[in-house]
């Protein structure tokens, strides 16, 4: 149980990897960086049967950093859509002087 549940963590979080490096969305890379969190749930929920209960511990720190990146980062995507009407991170440079 525990090596199919650390493979499936480790795909959904290859996943996520790909999914910010070549999708060019922000709410698609958004969207990728959430499943990367849920990959890292499922490795602390699959340790944690066997090394104590500090994994289940950590994942609702990771839910509550996700809920507030999912807040604020939902935020930024709403400004940046009304400002630039494009969520393409191509088309908009806001670091840039």
């Amino acid at each position: 149980m525990l090596i199919e549940a650390l493979i499936l963590s480790a795909l959904l979080f290859g996943v996520g990897t790909l999914g910010v490096l070549l999708r060019r969305n922000a709410i698609i890379m958004f969207l990728c960086i959430e499943l990367q969190l849920n990959a890292v749930n499922l490795a602390f929920v699959a340790l944690s049967r066997y090394l104590g209960i500090d994994g289940q511990v950590f994942v609702f720190f990771v839910m509550t950093v996700a809920a507030a990146e999912a807040a604020v980062g939902l935020a930024i995507i709403i400004s940046i859509f009304r400002h630039y009407e494009t969520v393409n991170v191509d088309n908009f440079n806001l670091l840039k002087w």
